[in-house]
């Protein structure tokens, strides 16, 4: 099959297990092995899939951003990629409001061309920033505006598409481009396409056969739009394009509970919005901090106007409607968003309970007439109750749509069991309330077993007709919406071990399971974003190349099937998972961006110390790993100088580099010929040992970190500057031998993957730390990445020692230092625009709410960037990393920095960062304790006479 595909086809033919395994799953509870991938570089070469694959009797499934939620994306044949090649915005024309678009395309990259027109396609699904155009017809995707847009059916005009034996269809209204015996089934069954469908705005599940009705237009382009790849392949799409309000308001409001909330959601449609979205709250961890009303769930109720005061007062008059509720009007762009990222988040966030236990998806969007949905909540509580399950709704409560994840056991038979019963009693009272089985994303596996209790046997068997007038071979995705597979097969929990996996971290959040570590990944894919938003991290070694295997969700997968040994079958010595987390930058990014909070920094990690357990490492994990111990070599030797000489001297700095590991392009970072520490004593020495501070002051100790004890001594001492300023007293911690160096937080030990050194290292540093631990002093930490480390790596990979969880928690920043320990002092005022970027650590572990506070307070005015520097750590410096370290960089950093006014300041915290932007941009970056120990040591105004960082 590979070899035949390959002589037939222009684009990448991949048969390999890597492949294989990262599309096993959609975000379904479902997985399924294919035989191969390809990705089609246009309508030819899906042609050509297609007869080879009808030649073996090979299915065919075709596959957008694989976020479907049922089932559908998966298959056991062939898989059709369209996001590598046929993935382009083809024509726009904003005169007839229509675009042509290939599958591939991503919906956000079809409004980002649409909106300087004032247009955008209607609906869009929270997965807008990574689900298909192809995705979303093959499903009837709808999302939070369909109360005033619809479904993605009412935005289409024709589709191209092709049949499983090859024929070019264009399908349109009046019978356009129907199969040869399309029209007879139809018109033979007038009377039963009249009344076999429900009325409801959200009915998505079977084929849409109505819309062949006479009265409807014989609209074979509408009817096909749901049948989720089991009727022709999409390869080219002609669709519809709304206008877009200049302006928008959202109003927020709070009631009792979700049943609460639904009641209301229909009294709001008659007011002409653009959104009426439910939320519990549940969903939500801290409700004020993210600025919502008080309520037990909410709704979030979208309006558009001419002018932004047109659009404040309809969501004004919408709150007053809402007699007795709390409400909240949001009018600023940033703030709508923030609140909106909230509810967008849900279908990850709902898959952990608050007591941190699971929940997944199955019946995720079951929809009733919108004025049933309040009785139909309560009555779906009380199933839920009745079968010992819970579950936190949200979605579309202006539609009558509603989804939930709820905490199956899917993978014990007593729990496998109680699924398919609750999902019988479900399909039943969803029936009784005059509603579909699906109102969004499809029927699936989940669902389609279950579709004669909706439409009838009757009705059922008219739609395997219709499968066999379109594909009469049954090669497009068998087993999906006629003739289906049954719910409670293909579960991919069951492939996995049923005893935890020796692992050495803790994995506290998931019971010290590695597998259900793993498992977090629901594949909704928001790693997959292809431009970073805001101040998000995550992923950008995906954004970097574009390949599913450098997503986190692709790595989760890779280990998914690692765990399972069916297709990755060499465990941790697979190579396939090996290669696709060496481009894994360890940013932490995915820790706080993926909603569902998967760490693949600490993945990578565990996977790397089982990989070369007993094994030769790359030269990198030597020289770059073991980075403290070469550095306090150098130190006791005294040598820095020497060392710096012998790395000025071309054809030995390249000799070096080879036996290293390191990237021939990258500059080896010149040594502090005086270390921190050895400043602080011979300072020390000089004040005749007295601390500084007055007594009774509060103290902190300042932890030297290997980046600023040996490279970068200068922030250290500006700290000590800023500090000492604030009022506090200074010191640092205590020291062992020479030999066995001081405190070290092992970060470059945990992100090569030597957790046996890393361990013995912590636990030194825990026994050197004991008398701070014990007078809770806290324990300033300078660099970002090692304060995160401290905060993150240490209590989960010491979880069996509790002094570990009392450093984590005496470490702070530098600006929470200062916030919290010295409240009442005011740094000087420097009156300068900054620019550059929020470490990714700093973003996914520590928060930078005390540095936005202390910045504001200097007068340094701007946003810094989001997404990560490249270099992070030792990664930009790994030979084979360094298009990636760059792309990375050039993303928002270095844009950031370029564009900058003259006289901005450069602020970079993190070692990696200001080595990036010097040996990238020529730029030099400060660490904000050096900004301010400089405007301190100058006196007023010395901040307005200091030259510009930028050349």
């Amino acid at each position: 099959m590979a070899a035949r595909l390959r002589a037939a086809v222009r684009g990448e033919v991949r048969f390999d297990a890597g492949s294989r395994a990262l599309t096993t799953m959609d975000a379904s509870n479902y997985r399924r092995v294919p035989l191969g991938v390809v990705a089609p570089r246009d309508a030819d070469d899906v042609a050509a899939v297609l007869e080879v694959c009808r030649a073996h009797g090979v299915p065919v499934v075709p596959r957008g951003g694989g976020t479907s939620i049922a089932g559908q994306a998966t298959g056991t044949g062939v898989v059709l990629d369209f996001t590598r090649h046929m993935n382009r915005l083809l024509a726009l024309d904003p005169a007839a409001r229509t675009a042509v678009v290939q599958p591939g395309l991503v919906l956000d990259r079809l409004q980002e061309a649409a909106a300087p027109h004032g247009l955008r396609f209607g609906p869009d699904p929270s997965t807008h920033s990574r689900c298909t155009l192809g995705g979303m017809i093959g499903n009837n995707s709808c999302g939070s505006h369909s109360v005033a847009w619809g479904t993605t059916a009412d935005s289409v005009r024709e589709l191209h598409v092709l049949t499983a034996r090859g024929e070019r269809l264009r399908l349109g209204r009046g019978w356009a481009g129907a199969p040869a015996g399309l029209r007879e089934l139809a018109e033979g069954e007038l009377a039963r396409l009249r009344t076999g469908f429900p009325d409801l705005p959200r009915r998505i599940s079977g084929y849409a056969l109505d819309a062949l009705l006479p009265e409807r237009g014989a609209d074979v382009a509408r009817s096909w739009c749901g049948s989720e790849g089991t009727l022709a392949v999409l390869t080219e799409a002609v669709v519809t394009l709304v206008e877009a309000p200049p302006a928008r308001a959202l109003a927020v409001l709070g009631h009792a509970d979700e049943s609460a909330a639904a009641e209301a959601a229909a009294g709001l449609l008659p007011f002409g919005p653009l959104t009426v979205e439910g939320m519990a709250r549940d969903l939500v961890r801290d409700p004020a901090a993210a600025g919502l009303p008080r309520g037990g769930a909410w709704l979030f109720v979208e309006t558009g106007g001419a002018s932004g005061a047109e659009a404040r007062a309809r969501a004004e008059a919408i709150a007053r409607a809402a007699d007795g509720t709390a409400t909240l009007v949001v009018t600023d762009p940033a703030a709508q968003r923030a609140l909106w990222r909230i509810r967008e988040d849900a279908a990850g966030t709902a898959t952990r309970m608050r007591d941190g236990s699971e929940a997944w998806p199955g019946w995720e969007d079951c929809a009733v007439p919108p004025a049933r949905l309040g009785p139909y909540l309560r009555e779906f509580r009380s199933l839920l109750a009745a079968h010992g399950l819970r579950g936190t709704p949200y979605g579309h409560f202006g539609d009558g749509c509603i989804h939930v994840r709820i905490d199956f056991d899917l993978v014990t038979a007593a729990g496998v069991a109680r699924f398919r019963r609750f999902s019988e009693e479900l399909a039943a009272l969803v029936v009784a309330h005059g509603g579909s089985l699906s109102g969004e994303h499809g029927d699936g596996q989940a669902r389609a077993e279950l579709l004669p209790v909706m439409y009838g046997p009757e009705l059922v068997g008219v739609f395997e007709r219709a499968k066999a007038v379109w594909d009469p071979d049954d090669l497009l995705n068998p087993g999906i919406l006629v003739r289906p597979a049954p719910l409670d097969a293909d579960l991919r929990f069951s492939v996995l071990p049923r005893r935890p996996v020796d692992v050495a971290f803790g994995y506290p959040a998931d019971g010290g399971d590695f597998a259900a570590a793993v498992r977090r990944c629901v594949g909704v894919a928001k790693c997959r974003t292809t431009t970073a938003a805001g101040p998000a991290v995550m992923c950008p070694s995906f954004r970097a190349t574009g390949e599913e295997a450098h997503s986190t969700r692709g790595r989760a997968r890779l280990l998914h099937e690692m765990l399972a040994g069916e297709v990755v079958t060499d465990g941790w010595r697979s190579t396939e998972v090996r290669d696709a987390l060496d481009l894994c930058l360890a940013c932490k990014g995915c820790r706080s961006d993926c909603p569902v909070g998967v760490d693949m920094a600490t993945y990578k990690a565990e996977f790397l110390h089982h990989h070369y357990a007993g094994r030769r490492r790359p030269a990198a994990h030597y020289a770059l790993g073991r980075l403290p111990r070469w550095l306090r070599l150098v130190a006791l030797t005294r040598t820095a100088r020497l060392v710096n000489t012998l790395a000025s001297v071309g054809f030995l700095a390249r000799a070096a580099k080879r036996l290293a590991g390191i990237s021939p392009g990258r500059e080896i970072p010149r040594l502090a010929r005086e270390t921190f520490s050895g400043w602080w004593a011979r300072r020390t020495a000089v004040s005749g040992g007295r601390r500084t501070g007055a007594p009774g002051v509060p103290s902190v100790v300042l932890w030297p970190d290997t980046f600023t004890e040996h490279l970068a001594p200068g922030v250290g001492r500006a700290a000590v500057t800023v500090l000492e300023a604030a009022g506090l007293r200074v010191t640092l911690p205590p020291a062992g031998p020479p030999r066995r160096g001081r405190v070290c937080c092992g970060l470059t030990y945990v992100s090569t993957g030597q957790l046996g050194q890393a361990r013995a290292t912590l636990r030194r540093t825990l026994d050197l730390m004991a008398p701070v631990l014990r007078d809770e002093v806290p324990v300033v930490v300078l660099e970002p990445s090692c304060a995160a480390a401290l905060r993150a790596d240490l209590p989960e990979l010491l979880h069996d020692d509790p002094r570990a969880a009392r450093l984590a928690a005496a470490v702070v920043t530098f600006a929470e230092a200062l916030e919290r320990h010295a409240p009442g002092w005011v740094p000087p005022t420097l009156d300068r625009p900054v620019t550059g970027q929020t470490h990714c650590h700093q973003h996914a572990v520590l928060g930078d709410t005390a540095d936005r506070a202390l910045r504001a307070a200097a007068g340094l005015t701007g946003e810094l960037s989001g997404g990560c520097c490249g270099l992070a750590g030792n990664f930009g410096f790994e030979r084979g990393h360094e298009e990636v370290s760059a792309a990375c960089a050039e993303e928002q950093l270095l844009p950031a920095v370029r564009e900058a006014a003259d006289g901005t300041v450069v602020l970079a915290d993190g070692f990696s960062c200001r080595t990036q932007l010097e040996q990238l941009a020529g730029v030099r970056g400060r660490h904000l304790a050096e900004v301010l120990a400089e405007a301190l040591e100058g006196g007023p105004g010395a901040s307005r006479t200091a030259d510009s960082q930028l050349p």
